[in-house]
């Protein structure tokens, strides 16, 4: 990919989840939760802590083009805040079930549907929804419909929004189907809930990111998910030693909550 600003991607990360992607033109928010600090509760799932606060506040952000909605039904995914926000954005993409309970401007996708975004200059991002287990196997009818994202354009490089998923299998289907990627956006903090499905990993953990990683062929890998919440087992700085011992370190892109936005792609 030619390293013009045409075809730069730029991350502004906001806690947990929630992150600006900005490429082609578009500006795409990721999963918008903007609540304060505290105890969440939804019927039917178990309580989660947020421990810490947005770096940038939902009405700081700027117009939003896009919005890429993993799953709606888990609080640290999608919150009252974020879905104000959502009331904002022309298009939100989601899963089918999100869609039908979120409506407004909410569209869902299957896994590997497709549908394309115009971008300015008459151009266009192709928005492919990938399949996501948050969970052991087995667990989906539990956890519930989840999806990640694979964004790509003419002139554009390969991003990859993994959602929460935490299962490898699935990462090398979507690489089988989709190919190698430049851009990796893991959700990589390793949640897990004690008591539910004993211990078991929810999303990636600092073993299985690299490996995911090396799986999608990731050029540059920005985690994000791995902050912000007491469910998280796998810390940064481990997630960082990961990577290095792998031999990958260097493909590790860290954006600080509320930096930026920071130019990710080309890599330097």
């Amino acid at each position: 990919m030619a390293s013009t600003d045409a075809a730069a991607v730029t991350v502004q990360t906001i806690g947990g989840p929630t992150a600006v992607l900005e490429m082609g033109g578009l500006r795409i928010m990721l999963d918008p939760t903007f609540d304060p600090p505290g105890r969440y509760e939804r019927e039917g799932a178990p309580a989660l802590v947020k421990t810490r606060g947005p770096a940038v506040e939902a009405d700081a952000l700027g117009p939003l083009g896009l919005a890429l909605v993993s799953h709606d039904h888990h609080p640290d995914n999608l919150d009252a805040a974020g879905r104000e926000l959502l009331s904002t954005v022309p298009l939100v993409l989601t899963t089918v079930a999100g869609a039908q309970r979120l409506g407004g401007t909410a569209r869902g996708l299957e896994p590997f549907e497709s549908t394309d975004v115009d971008l300015p200059g008459d151009r266009s991002l192709r928005v492919t929804a990938i399949p996501a287990q948050h969970g052991p196997d087995g667990t989906d009818h539990l956890t519930g419909p989840v999806i990640g994202f694979h964004l790509t354009g003419d002139g554009l490089p390969t991003v990859h929004v993994s959602g929460d998923n935490a299962s490898l299998d699935v990462v090398r289907r979507i690489a089988d189907r989709l190919g190698p990627v430049d851009v990796a956006v893991l959700f990589a903090g390793g949640a897990c809930l004690a008591g539910r499905f004993d211990g078991a990993l929810l999303t990636l953990g600092n073993r299985e990111a690299p490996e995911a990683a090396q799986i999608l062929g990731a050029r540059v890998v920005v985690p994000v998910h791995h902050d912000g919440w007491e469910h998280f087992s796998a810390p940064l700085d481990g997630l960082v030693e990961a990577f290095t011992a792998a031999g990958i370190g260097d493909r590790l892109r860290v954006v600080e909550p509320g930096a930026g936005p920071v130019r990710v792609w080309p890599p330097t």
